[in-house]
C-alpha cells in the first residue's frame, strides 16, 4: 500500500465492522465477506484521486486472498479510501470531533463503539484518528454510572420470574427467563469492566476474556443448563453476588449488602438490583443525567439489529424512549 500512497498524508487502520476487528475471527470467518482489508483516511479533497490510484495499483491477490471480494452481495476492494469525517458520519451518525453531548453517548450502540475503539491503527499521519478513538474509549463518569444503573434495573425487573414461571408449571418460561437474565448479567459484567458488550454472537467470547470470569461463567452455565428453577435461581444468585461484590470493590457507589434475599413473602431469592441502581444514581452529579428515566442507552432500549445498525434509527428510538426532543438531541 505504501507506494500507492506516496506523498499523500493519510491514516490507515483496520477498524469498523468485521469479526477480525474485535479479534473474534476464526477460519470459519473466511467463508464470506472476507479478504485483505484496510481503511485509508485522506483529506476530503483528494479522496477520489487516491481511490482511483489504489484501485488501479492493487494486485489481484494478496496473501492468497483476492483484494476485491463480495461484501454482502456487493463487489468492492478491501482497501477503502475515504475521509475520516464521512466515515464517522456513516458509522456513528455524527462526527465526534465536533463535540459530544449526553444524548450522543446514549444513542451510540455498544457494537459501534467497539468497532471504532478496537482494531488496530497502522499509521495516523493525519493525527486525528487516535484522538477520536481515545475520546470514545469509554463513557464519561456520570454516563457510565447511569448506564450501569439501567442495567441493574433491567435485572431487577425480572429477577423473580424464573421461579414464578415454574411455580405455575411453566418450566419453558422459567428457562427463557433464566437465559434472559443471564444475558443481562453478562452485559453488566462487561460494562463494569469498561468493555462495550458486543452483539450476541460474541457476547460469551467477550465475557471469557474478562479477568476472573471463570467463576461467573460457571454460575451462568449452571443457570443455562439447570433442569429446575431452584438450580437456575442458584446459578443466577451466585452471579448476582459476584457482580455486586465487584461493584462494591470498585467504589462506584456506596457499598451495598451483596446477599440475596426473599422477594417479598414469596419463595424466590433476588439480589434486589434496584438497590444497586439507586446507589449508582446517588453518585451522579450531572442534573441532565439525573433527569433521565431509567431506560438507558440504545442497546438497553432495543436489541433490534435493523435499528442498531442504522444510526438515524438508533438515535430516533433512544431519544423517543428517553422522552427527549430531536431538536435538543
Amino acid at each position: 500500500m505504501a507506494p500507492l500512497l506516496a506523498g499523500v498524508p493519510h491514516s490507515a487502520a483496520l477498524i469498523g465492522p468485521g469479526s477480525e476487528v474485535l479479534a473474534f475471527d476464526t477460519q470459519r470467518s473466511a467463508d464470506h465477506d472476507w479478504g485483505p482489508r484496510v481503511l485509508v483516511f485522506v483529506a476530503p479533497e483528494v479522496v477520489a484521486e487516491v481511490r482511483a490510484r489504489v484501485a488501479a495499483g492493487l494486485p489481484e491477490r494478496f496473501g492468497g486472498y483476492p483484494t476485491v471480494f463480495d461484501y454482502h452481495g456487493v463487489l468492492g476492494p478491501g482497501v477503502v479510501v475515504t475521509d475520516l469525517g464521512s466515515w464517522l458520519e456513516e458509522r456513528l451518525g455524527f462526527d465526534p470531533r465536533r463535540g459530544m453531548g449526553l444524548v450522543d453517548w446514549l444513542v451510540l450502540p455498544w457494537q459501534s463503539l467497539a468497532e471504532v475503539t478496537c482494531g488496530e491503527v497502522f499509521h495516523d499521519g493525519l493525527g486525528e484518528l487516535e484522538e477520536v478513538r481515545q475520546a470514545l474509549h469509554w463513557y464519561p463518569r456520570d454516563v457510565w454510572r447511569y448506564v450501569l444503573a439501567c442495567q441493574w434495573q433491567r435485572i431487577s425487573q425480572e429477577e423473580p420470574f424464573p421461579g414464578r414461571c415454574a411455580e405455575v408449571g411453566d418450566e419453558i418460561g422459567s428457562a427463557v427467563e433464566g437465559a434472559r437474565l443471564a444475558r443481562e448479567v453478562m452485559r453488566l459484567a462487561l460494562l463494569l469492566r469498561r468493555r462495550y458488550p458486543p452483539y450476541g454472537k460474541w457476547l460469551g467470547s467477550a465475557l471469557a476474556r474478562l479477568p476472573g470470569s471463570a467463576e461467573l461463567a460457571e454460575s451462568l452455565r449452571q443457570t443455562l443448563t439447570a433442569r429446575s428453577w431452584r438450580e437456575r435461581e442458584e446459578g443466577l444468585s451466585a452471579a448476582y453476588v459476584r457482580l455486586a461484590g465487584l461493584q462494591n470493590r470498585m467504589g462506584l457507589a456506596a457499598e451495598q449488602d451483596v446477599q440475596v434475599r426473599p422477594f417479598y413473602e414469596r419463595p424466590f431469592r433476588v439480589i434486589g438490583g434496584e438497590r444497586f441502581a439507586r446507589a449508582l444514581l446517588a453518585e451522579v452529579n450531572d442534573p441532565a443525567v439525573l433527569a433521565l428515566p431509567l431506560v438507558g442507552c440504545a442497546d438497553q432500549v432495543s436489541d433490534s439489529v435493523d435499528l442498531l445498525t442504522h444510526p438515524d434509527r438508533a438515535r430516533a428510538a433512544t431519544v423517543a424512549a428517553l422522552g427527549l426532543h430531536q431538536a435538543a438531541a
